[in-house]
């Protein structure tokens, strides 16, 4: 059996070993929650902000000062961008390791990897670690596409500042510089597979969702 994993779906094992065993293995899922569309409405907004300094051969105020320049290749980086193609790549084995980014800057033949983020409230001091993985894997993907890749990215957050009385709403940005590490994405991708193909591993003891499918079980027995 061969596999298409996402920085997402991968996510999913460092949660509940259990339910990515059981995502991939039985194509049993956890219920999917409500989705905002907000990020992606600002993620449309950014890329045509930035494709806009791009055909002007300059970077937008947020990245001056950085000494890059933005990843000049539309045909490829559209490709990239695309959700149901992105950056992918396929081990000897056949399974296929893709992922989409939000955009790529240039420094010294290099790329650096930029992704935007939009939150509802400023930055906590550990809020970028969530995204370490993701960025790691985006990373692997580029290197194994044969690209040299900076041993660091960005992530460029949103988030509402203030309300003006016309309802004109303000955003605060804020620019987070993150070292990546293309050998731990390889780490992840190793462990999945190890787990996909053993047997189905115990339940995480702080997944809510294997908690909620125990008292479900339990209460069913009950009622018969």
């Amino acid at each position: 059996m061969v596999y298409r994993f996402s920085p997402s779906s991968l996510s999913l094992l460092k949660e509940c070993e259990r339910c990515f065993w059981l995502a991939f293995n039985k194509g049993i899922k956890r219920p999917e929650g409500i989705f905002s569309s907000l990020p992606m409405g600002v993620d449309m907004a950014l890329k045509k902000h930035f494709d806009a300094y791009r055909g002007k051969g300059s970077v937008p105020p947020v990245l001056r000062g950085l000494s890059v320049r933005l990843f000049d290749n539309m045909e490829v980086l559209s490709v990239w961008r695309n959700n149901f193609k992105g950056v992918s790549w396929k081990d000897a084995e056949g399974n296929v390791l893709r992922g989409a980014v939000d955009d790529l800057l240039e420094k010294n033949g290099k790329l650096i990897i930029l992704d935007y983020k939009t939150r509802g409230f400023p930055l906590k001091e550990d809020a970028s670690s969530y995204y370490q993985d993701q960025l790691d894997i985006y990373s692997f993907l580029l290197v194994k596409n044969g690209y040299a890749v900076e041993d660091y990215a960005y992530l460029l957050y949103y988030y509402p500042s203030k309300a003006h009385e016309n309802g004109d709403l303000d955003f605060t940005k804020e620019l987070v510089k993150m070292n990546v590490d293309a050998g731990n994405a390889e780490k992840i991708l190793s462990k999945a597979l190890r787990v996909l193909k053993g047997e189905m591993p115990a339940s995480s003891e702080t997944c809510g969702w294997c908690a909620w499918l125990k008292v479900c079980t339990k209460n069913a027995a009950q009622l018969k």
